[in-house]
C-alpha cells in the first residue's frame, strides 16, 4: 500500500524524477512523458465522470472508475523498468495484463453493437459528456505516441501499449454511445467551410 506523508521532497528541483527502480531520469524523458500523459488521461476521465453519474449512465460510470484504476496500474507499469532478460509478467512488478486489454475489447463490442455504422468521420462534440470523452481519447492517443516512442529505446510491457491502443478505441465508441448511440454525432463534412 502506498503511504505519502510528505508531498514535496525537492528531489525533482533539478528536472529529474525517480522511476520505481533504477537511476533518475529527466522529466522530459519519453517514458516519464508517457506515464505523465496517462495521468492526464485519468484526470480527464475524472471530468467525464461528472457527466456519467446517476441511473441513466451508472454502468458507464462503473466502467470508467475501473478504467481509472487501470490507468494507475498502467502508470506504475510504465514507471517500472523491465530488467534485461526478464518477462513483462514478472510477479514482483505491477503490470498491465492481457485480461485488462480483453475486458476493454469486450466492452467495446457490447457498446458498438447498438451503434449505427459510420458513414463519415466524427468531429469531437455532441453532448457535454461525449465532448469530454473525445478529449480523453485524444489525450490517450498522445500517451500512446509517447509510450511507443519510448519503446524504441527501452523495453516496455507490450500489454501496456495494447491497453492504450484499445482504450482510445473504447473512448471513441463511448463518445458515440453518449451521443444518443451515434444519432447525435457531429459528422465531418469535407470542405464544408471553403
Amino acid at each position: 500500500m502506498v503511504k505519502l506523508n510528505k508531498i514535496y521532497t525537492r528531489t525533482g528541483d533539478d528536472g529529474t524524477t525517480g522511476l520505481t527502480s533504477g537511476p533518475r531520469r529527466l522529466k522530459s524523458d519519453l517514458r516519464v512523458e508517457s506515464y505523465g500523459t496517462v495521468d492526464e488521461t485519468n484526470a480527464c476521465i475524472g471530468l467525464v465522470r461528472l457527466h456519467t453519474t446517476g441511473a441513466e449512465h451508472g454502468h458507464i460510470d462503473v466502467m470508467l472508475m475501473r478504467i481509472q484504476n487501470d490507468l494507475f496500474d498502467l502508470g506504475a507499469d510504465l514507471a517500472t523498468p523491465l530488467p534485461e532478460g526478464e518477462a513483462a509478467d514478472a510477479p514482483w512488478a505491477l503490470r498491465i495484463i492481457a485480461s485488462q486489454v480483453s475486458r476493454l475489447e469486450e466492452q467495446i463490442d457490447v457498446m458498438n453493437a447498438d451503434l449505427a455504422p459510420l458513414d463519415s468521420f466524427v468531429l469531437p462534440g455532441g453532448t457535454a459528456a461525449a465532448a469530454a470523452v473525445h478529449l480523453a481519447r485524444a489525450i490517450t492517443r498522445r500517451a500512446e505516441r509517447s509510450a511507443t516512442a519510448a519503446a524504441v529505446d527501452v523495453a516496455l510491457n507490450p500489454q501496456a501499449l495494447a491497453y492504450l491502443n484499445r482504450l482510445s478505441d473504447l473512448l471513441f465508441v463511448l463518445a458515440r454511445r453518449l451521443n444518443g448511440n451515434g444519432a447525435g454525432d457531429v459528422k465531418w463534412v469535407p470542405g464544408a467551410s471553403r
